[in-house]
């Protein structure tokens, strides 16, 4: 209906700063346009009349607003104790309600937003009897009770889109549940203004030489971080004190790194499970009920900031963080049969980040600020002055090498059982080859998983600092997200959007181990590079990804200028090529990752049918495995690489640690399974063997 309103419930039980969140809301979504408030207390008939009040105001107030109609019902004399006067609550483009059962029971049919405010016993009885006296106090009880039979041990905070927490007050929540408002579907043609607000960001970049060593600063600013994200570039630092360069692209890829975390006033954590995103920013729980890609793409792909004529980066600040490969329920593929063991997607965003100049030997202390968040010209600067202090420290504690010391792991190294054994595997092979023969596929990325469970806790930090030693790589990352850890060392990126919309894809398909004997190396490097298998992999990929790509660029933009390419890292050898594409203007950023989600490199071609097999064939949800792991940044731009050689590590109630390691390969007609499981062995090793592990037997 053209003139229905939007209408917001703020629920929560008594006491709860209902009121104030509703009033001062309602005074803020003024600026922009007319607002109607409505009290439940003023329609409540007494005090044991809340069942009554709530069934009163759905269908006198609510109804007639959800119908585009002025509402007109009748005040609770609270002096005479009996109905009073009739009054009237106007139709506007955002209606509010506010009070306890606003979103209760039939309530919730007309209601475009919930907001709950969640506040312990004690101190919502200790705020109402200070806002309305001790001779309120025979009342508490009364009307507590009829709340516990109303919700009858439930509550609408299990439904709500927006949950407050309001156990140290609620008198700074308002703005943020502005701002929250509009990552709701329901709210973003009223909220226009409001979405307008997030291109009025300024962002600082302050230039810090000479670069301390990497882990000592990260571990100086995010130690203590429950929340954090490294994406290390670890190939050029660790690379500078070694023999070998890296190929020229290896050290483009590797030119910056990026350290955040979710802290500040800005900062939010999301997780997306199962059909809802949840985000997490302070005292503030939204919950988005829908797909993951429409909500990323309402919080990022609009260029909201600008970054200085003197920054370098590509990241002006944004998300961080992993998509699963189960999200390819949203890009062709099934769901995944019952709850993952992890999210489907995890990111933070963050306001403030320390970027990593490799290649200039400096770093970049990253600050946002705006003038409707009061107070974040005065972060950002002591910001800057922490990343100072931190950088002095670390730089002071240089080693002689001109790199931290080497991490060590210690307790007893992990024993993992793979998901397929070697029977097994090799049994999957051939009835991929069945499915390829068929003609139902000509290229299928099988997988499988090694597992381990440790009865004593894995440092998740120690265990990714030996890691990038061991094994460097421009994709590198290391996540904290509360009891879960990801540390990967992929060398692979998945898809790159630069702010001027240029897409690049640098799929690998192609493996070989390194030798420490250089003859025997430059054999294997050389066996790669002529291997015709591999190269027909390789290319089946580009064709899928140069499909992928085309359905967003310009016509005729695909390109491809790299073909087969050979790069060394410290245990593999590895063929890759690069795509490339011009984004269509007007075109979805979030749509664009989507059409291109999961990598092709880890599905096979065609992607689609290819991807219903492999739900066949292989054990389980592979989880962040296959997926991809950066950032998605405020200048629209945006960096992922595919998540392979990577360790997952989960701490579990019972003190100790869960491991898992996801390997494959590509299997094609021509596949020998016996050195597609050796192949699958090369990858795991450079993990394995830091831990301290074996491949199972």
């Amino acid at each position: 209906m053209a003139d229905r309103p939007i209408i917001i419930a703020v629920d929560g039980r008594s006491g709860a700063g209902k009121t104030t969140i509703a009033v001062e809301l309602a005074a803020l979504l003024r600026r922009h346009r007319s607002v109607s408030l409505f009290h439940l207390e003023d329609i409540y008939p007494g005090w044991d009349g809340l069942a009554g009040g709530v069934e009163r105001y759905i269908d006198s107030v609510l109804r007639p607003l959800h119908e585009g109609q002025s509402a007109t019902w009748t005040a609770w004399d609270w002096t005479a104790k009996h109905d009073g006067a009739s009054r009237t609550t106007a139709v506007a483009p955002v209606v509010l309600v506010e009070g306890v059962g606003a979103s209760h029971g039939r309530a919730a049919d007309f209601l475009d937003a919930i907001i709950w405010v969640d506040t312990p016993t004690q101190a919502r009885k200790e705020r109402a009897l200070a806002r309305d006296g001790e001779s309120y106090a025979p009342f508490w009880d009364i009307w507590a009770e009829q709340e516990d039979h109303l919700l009858d041990g439930a509550s609408s905070a299990e439904h709500a889109d927006i949950l407050i927490d309001g156990t140290h007050g609620v008198a700074e929540a308002p703005a943020h549940v502005l701002d929250a408002l509009t990552q709701l579907p329901a709210m973003e043609h009223v909220l226009a203004p409001e979405l307008a607000r997030r291109r009025g960001l300024e962002l600082s970049a302050v230039r810090i030489d000479a670069l301390p060593p990497a882990e000592e600063l990260f571990q100086a600013l995010y130690g203590e971080s429950r929340t954090a994200v490294w994406l290390d570039s670890s190939l050029t630092e660790i690379k500078k004190a070694a023999t070998e360069a890296p190929s020229a692209e290896a050290a483009a890829r590797s030119r910056f790194s990026i350290m955040a975390d979710n802290s500040g006033l800005f900062g939010q954590v999301a997780r997306h499970e199962q059909g809802l995103t949840t985000v997490i920013s302070g005292q503030l729980t939204t919950r988005i009920r829908g797909p993951f890609f429409p909500w990323l793409d309402s919080v990022w792909g609009r260029k909201a900031v600008r970054a200085p004529q003197h920054y370098p980066g590509d990241f002006t600040l944004g998300w961080l963080g992993y998509l699963g490969y189960e999200l390819k329920a949203e890009t062709g593929g099934a769901a995944a049969l019952g709850p993952a063991a992890v999210p489907d997607a995890a990111l933070l965003f963050t306001g403030r980040a320390v970027v990593l100049d490799h290649q200039e030997n400096c770093l970049y202390a990253l600050t946002l600020s705006g003038p409707h968040l009061p107070g974040s010209e005065r972060e950002a600067a002591e910001f800057q002055a922490a990343v100072r202090a931190a950088h002095a420290t670390t730089q002071a504690s240089r080693g002689s090498e001109g790199t931290s010391p080497a991490s060590t792991i210690t307790g007893t190294p992990p024993r993992f059982t793979a998901w397929d054994g070697e029977r097994r595997y090799k049994d999957m092979i051939a009835a991929a080859q069945a499915e390829i023969h068929d003609g139902n596929s000509y290229e299928i990325c099988l997988t499988t998983q090694l597992e381990a469970h440790t009865p004593e806790r894995v440092d998740a930090w120690a265990s990714y600092r030996a890691l990038r030693r061991r094994n460097p790589a421009p994709f590198a990352a290391f996540l904290r997200l509360g009891k879960l850890s990801v540390c990967s060392t992929s060398p692979e990126r998945f898809l790159r959007i630069d702010t001027a919309g240029l897409m690049r894809a640098e799929p690998i398909k192609g493996t070989r181990r390194r030798d420490p004997d250089p003859a025997e190396d430059a054999a294997l490097k050389a066996d790669l590079a002529t291997a015709l298998k591999d190269r027909a992999e390789n290319i089946m990929i580009v064709d899928l990804l140069r499909n992928d790509l085309s359905r967003f660029a310009l016509p005729h933009s695909l390109t491809v200028p790299r073909l087969c390419a050979i790069e060394s890292y410290a245990t593999v050898h590895q063929m890759v090529s690069t795509i490339e594409a011009q984004l269509a203007s007007g075109s979805s950023r979030a749509q664009a990752v989507a059409a291109a989600f999961p990598a092709g490199s880890m599905t096979g071609a065609p992607k689609i049918s290819t991807m219903a097999i492999l739900d066949e064939l292989e054990a389980g949800p592979r989880g962040i495995y296959s997926g991809a792991i950066g950032y998605f940044s405020l200048n629209a731009a945006v960096d992922l690489s595919v998540v392979i050689r990577t360790l997952v590590l989960q701490d579990t109630d019972d003190g100790g640690t869960h491991l898992s390691l996801g390997i494959g390969g590509a299997i094609t007609a021509d596949s020998e399974d016996e050195a597609e499981w050796q192949e699958i062995q090369a990858k795991a090793y450079g993990v394995l063997s830091t831990l301290g592990s074996e491949f199972p037997g």
